[in-house]
């Protein structure tokens, strides 16, 4: 026999079935704004960048870069280009004097940004350079050639990275083996081979001071049929090289 309800043995009648309200649908979240997803995404392209950046300082704290922005040009205008990349071994010791001597003479004292040459620049009303052989390392290494703000940001940023993360040796190998001496020729070994038939091994200090003479303008000048503002920047170069090895300037690299 089937059970009775509480309400059917009372005999009283069942309460009316309530009403179920109708659920409210919850309000769809606001879409974010533009800039939100403009800085979300920037955040991940500079993110991206800064990790492909960071891979490449180290990789190449210890192995040759194959080729840059600016070697790649030449290639396509010239239809090839000289290089030899050579270790630090296999390179004069005056040579890294000599360049330092011309380039950068407190490498071994600044942090990658020599303060000095920048305020003398500034104040010679930008007419003179300022860049360490840190900072050309970075723009030819990883960056491009020619003045643009987002370039000389990119350079800021990178130079300290790299001082932090390669020796002083280390940058000069490398500043040494990407250096443009003449149209299409790259690195000191190429160089000392195009311009006086020896190995960079075997420089002696006037050609080596010779070749340091010709940076940064190596398309104006010649290392093997010198002006006289060559021959004169050479002979300066000679006494500076003498000058850092002298008062320890070139101890960060040669020790």
């Amino acid at each position: 026999m089937a059970e009775k309800s509480a309400d059917e043995m009372t005999g009283k009648p069942a309460p009316a079935a309530r009403k179920r309200k109708p659920k409210v649908k919850a309000a769809p979240p606001p879409k974010p704004r533009l800039w939100r997803v403009a800085a979300k995404w920037a955040g991940r392209v500079i993110g991206g960048i800064a990790a492909v950046y960071a891979f490449l300082i180290l990789l190449f704290s210890f192995v040759p870069p194959p080729i840059n922005f600016y070697q790649l040009g030449e290639v396509w205008r010239l239809g090839g280009i000289e290089k030899d990349w050579v270790s630090w071994e296999e390179i004069a010791p005056v040579m890294g004097r000599s360049a330092v001597a011309a380039e950068d003479a407190n490498f071994c004292n600044h942090w990658g940004f020599d303060m000095a040459a920048i305020r003398a620049a500034i104040d010679a009303g930008g007419n003179r350079g300022a860049s360490t052989i840190s900072q050309q390392v970075v723009k030819n290494v990883f960056l491009w050639h020619g003045r643009s703000y987002p370039r000389k940001a990119m350079e800021a940023v990178l130079t300290p990275v790299v001082e932090l993360m390669w020796s002083k040796q280390r940058i000069l190998e490398v500043y040494l083996n990407v250096a443009e001496f003449d149209e299409g020729v790259f690195g000191v070994q190429a160089a000392a081979r195009h311009y006086f038939d020896v190995d960079a091994r075997n420089l002696s200090a006037l050609q080596a001071a010779r070749l340091a003479a010709i940076l940064p303008d190596p398309k104006g000048r010649s290392a093997s049929q010198p002006s006289n503002f060559v021959r004169n920047r050479t002979r300066a170069i000679m006494s500076g090289a003498e000058t850092i090895a002298a008062d320890g300037r070139s101890a960060c690299f040669e020790g």
